[in-house]
């Protein structure tokens, strides 16, 4: 156990006192309910939320102190008076069990829905003495709520999210593919920040930095539950644009990560070459009336999937059903949460049990796809307050945008 001391040395926690004890007394209740008294972070996203930087090691924290601990691996030149570096695996029990700055554990909570079978069961057998439990789901409660913090975080991605989707329009060019747009957004976006990664909790889903998909392709099932589909460029990541050349009278839906502060937003716009035919622009039309429909009801306490229940009716009483979600597969939810990652919680399906509180951020993408047209619809990022409707943080206008 070597303790860090070096003059070219970062500080660790990046968080202020007051920051980082909004974020604990949420993991403190989360660790309440699960039974345990403590939890060994080692998920880069639930790190980041606890230290406001990402490192290779474990974030330790009992519901008795004050503060976490920090276990290091790398980089070397990280420093606080709470962190041990590690050098071999065993030395995890002697700092977590025997070591005079953080209460020992007696029943610890591990990342059971993320860490491999392989982690969970070396840190089971060298901490031995103790009970363990699942602390996923205290994590995820408590990173679904967002401090005034995080919420400015994701309000700035939004802002450089609209500048980004301001300059598609002209960044496209005749005779282009979706992928060649998809690359030029990409590159746009980049220059204003993007981080270029695209975190997605779980392990069933992967894409890139988004999704830009045209025509018949918006109607290619995919592995991944998403709304929209498409082929890919390749089997081995089966899903986004596939090459496809933008025709007139065919849709393209551009949905790429607004990632420019480590807090992400997600928004969806639709463009166009040439007129649209009338179903395309009436699902359009709806989609932008059950988000705003949804906006408003998101409020605390309301039962998530009452807001799924409002956007299901309102597609079948336009007769919109059967390109609802999706047109040959259809995705099983309406919305989500995100922050830090996407698909956070609250989950606006028709099964969720997630009850609406103030802080919620989530991404609202009452999508359809039209066969033989393309995809239609919006998808915005609200937050949802103490009073009143939810605040949207996504601002691009909303109607379909025709290129020249």
């Amino acid at each position: 156990m070597t303790e860090f001391k070096d003059i070219h040395s970062r500080q660790l926690q990046l968080l202020s006192d007051d920051e980082l004890n909004l974020r604990l007394n949420r993991v403190r209740a989360g660790l309440e309910a699960a039974g345990a008294d403590s939890v060994l972070i080692t998920d880069a996203a639930n790190i980041y939320y606890l230290t406001g930087r990402v490192f290779a090691g474990y974030v330790y924290f009992n519901v008795a102190d004050s503060k976490p601990y920090y276990i290091v691996r790398r980089p070397n030149d990280l420093i606080s008076d709470r962190s041990s570096r590690l050098g071999r695996f065993a030395e995890i029990a002697d700092i977590l069990c025997h070591n005079q700055n953080c209460t020992a554990p007696a029943r610890l909570g591990l990342e059971f829905d993320i860490i491999s079978y392989n982690l969970s069961t070396r840190l089971m057998n060298t901490i031995a003495g103790i009970e363990f439990a699942d602390a996923s789901g205290a994590m995820r409660r408590a990173r679904s709520v967002k401090t005034r913090l995080e919420q400015h975080m994701m309000k700035e991605s939004g802002l450089r999210h609209e500048r980004v989707y301001s300059r598609i329009p002209h960044v496209y060019q005749v005779g282009m593919t979706d992928i060649e747009l998809q690359v030029e957004i990409e590159r746009q976006s980049r220059l204003e920040g993007n981080l270029g990664i695209f975190r997605i909790s779980g392990s069933d889903m992967e894409i890139h930095m988004g999704n830009v998909i045209t025509g018949e392709n918006s109607d290619t099932p995919t592995p991944y539950d998403f709304a929209m589909g498409g082929a890919g460029l390749n089997p081995s990541l089966p899903v986004g644009a596939d090459g496809s050349i933008i025709e007139p009278h065919h849709t393209v839906m551009v949905d790429v990560n607004g990632d420019f502060t480590g807090y992400m937003t997600d928004m969806t716009r639709c463009f166009a070459l040439g007129t649209l035919d009338s179903k395309t622009l009436g699902a359009h039309q709806l989609s932008i009336d059950i988000v705003h429909a949804l906006t408003d009801m998101a409020r605390p306490g309301a039962a998530a999937r009452e807001l799924y229940e409002k956007a299901a009716m309102m597609a079948r009483e336009a007769g919109y059903t059967d390109y609802f979600m999706g047109h040959r597969q259809h995705a099983g939810f309406v919305g989500h949460g995100l922050g830090i990652e996407i698909n956070e919680g609250p989950v606006i399906s028709p099964r969720s049990k997630d009850i609406l509180e103030a802080g919620n951020a989530i991404a609202l993408e009452p999508k359809f796809v039209i066969p033989g047209q393309g995809a239609a619809g919006i998808e915005n990022t609200i937050i949802v307050k103490e009073e009143g409707a939810a605040e949207c943080i996504t601002n691009a206008p909303e109607q379909i945008i025709y290129f020249e």
